[in-house]
């Protein structure tokens, strides 16, 4: 066992989330024993990047802000690279890799999330690539590489944001979702429409309100179908439809697991001992897989772990979707049902406000020009959580 006598933070991840809390521990104390765990490199990177990739022509390489070696030298923990997590104990308050037994006195999970696959017929079903992490990228940037048609599963915030860069980087695009519109759940149908038109402006064949349901492999790359019957070939089929977290470690040690691993304002679990951060967790129901809120917890749980409990307290935070044909920021609710719009439309750009029954303020959208003033209205927004 490594040495269970010194008070260690234990950390499962080497995520955004996590070193983010490694940063927000060290400004607070320059001592405290932190160890992380992670099945990767370490290596520290900026994760929204991978989004762009095909426009910046970065490699996997390119990406790498800081080696998981240097990061660690840096910041003064124990880095275990490259290692599984196979339990927790928490009567013993040991997590288990590989052989051998780690001692915490509080342990961090920041398991982040993998992407959802959809099923799919055919015997190319398996050569679905997924950009979720830098490793995925390492694996699969030769094959991008090389592709000259690629069809985007998904067009939510992440495919939308693939898609435009691949077009943007001269590849033929097919974007396709189930969805009869593009970012369903962030944006009004009368935003999406504008950016469904940039997006065909931009050469992208939109499969919307239809599924992939075959992928054969063929000479020259991939057969697809589709549940409507419409087929063709590409190159790539690349998925970014949305994200399950990683609850299986959380699951399998007992502690209550919903959509993600549920924790109170103070990022604890049910166990006392253990706390949750980023993609992997579900903070009093919602799942806020966005940076700013990642930031803003990792400096609440860095308080908590170093002696002073801290509640989580999210303001409105704005979401940019990085599409730069069509850039958009928003914030707020902005796709129930019985808001009331009011919508200010120019050459260069959009001001949509969103108000309740009652006439206040419930959100916003912002396009191209006019995203300065998102500052101003993120202001009047009610807080996510107090």
């Amino acid at each position: 066992m490594i040495d269970g006598n010194e008070k260690c933070i234990v950390i499962i991840g080497s995520g955004f989330a996590a070193y983010q809390l490694v940063k927000s521990i060290r400004r607070a104390n320059q001592e405290q024993a932190i160890m992380i765990i992670t099945a990767g490199s370490g290596d520290d990177y900026v994760k929204p990047e991978l989004s762009h990739v095909f426009s910046k022509k970065l490699t996997a390489q390119d990406m790498v802000k800081q080696s998981g070696a240097d990061f660690a030298a840096e910041h003064n923990i124990t880095l275990m690279k490259n290692t599984c997590v196979d339990g927790i104990n928490r009567t013993e308050k040991t997590v288990s890799c590989q052989g051998i037994e780690i001692a915490y006195e509080n342990l961090v999970l920041a398991t982040g999330a993998q992407s959802f696959l959809p099923f799919v017929d055919g015997d190319a079903a398996n050569d679905i690539i997924t950009l979720n992490s830098l490793e995925e990228y390492q694996q699969s940037q030769a094959k991008l590489a090389a592709a000259k048609s690629v069809l985007v599963v998904g067009a939510g915030l992440v495919g939308t944001e693939i898609a435009m860069d691949l077009a943007i980087a001269d590849y033929k695009v097919i974007l396709s979702d189930r969805a009869d519109a593009l970012l369903p759940s962030l944006l009004p149908e009368f935003v999406s429409s504008q950016l469904y038109q940039t997006m065909r402006k931009q050469g992208i064949e939109l499969q919307l309100g239809n599924e992939l349901s075959c992928m054969t492999r063929i000479e020259t790359g991939i057969a697809v179908s589709f549940k409507n019957g419409h087929s063709t070939m590409v190159d790539i089929v690349l998925c970014a439809a949305g994200l399950k977290p990683n609850t299986a470690l959380a699951n399998d040690a007992g502690l209550v697991v919903n959509r993600g691993i549920v924790v109170d304002k103070q990022l604890s679990t049910s166990d006392p001992h253990i706390f949750a951060i980023g993609d992997c967790a579900e903070i009093e129901g919602k799942h806020l897989a966005f940076l700013q809120p990642i930031i803003l917890s990792a400096n609440a749980l860095a308080k908590t772990l170093t002696g002073s409990v801290t509640e989580v307290m999210l303001p409105a935070m704005l979401v940019k979707v990085k599409t730069p044909l069509y850039p958009i920021q928003l914030s707020g609710n902005t796709t129930a049902s019985d808001s009331r719009w009011q919508v200010e439309l120019t050459a260069s750009g959009m001001t949509a406000k969103a108000f309740d029954r009652d006439e206040v303020l419930m959100g916003f959208v912002v396009t191209q020009a006019n995203m300065p003033e998102a500052f101003k209205l993120l202001r009047l927004l009610p807080k996510v959580m107090n």
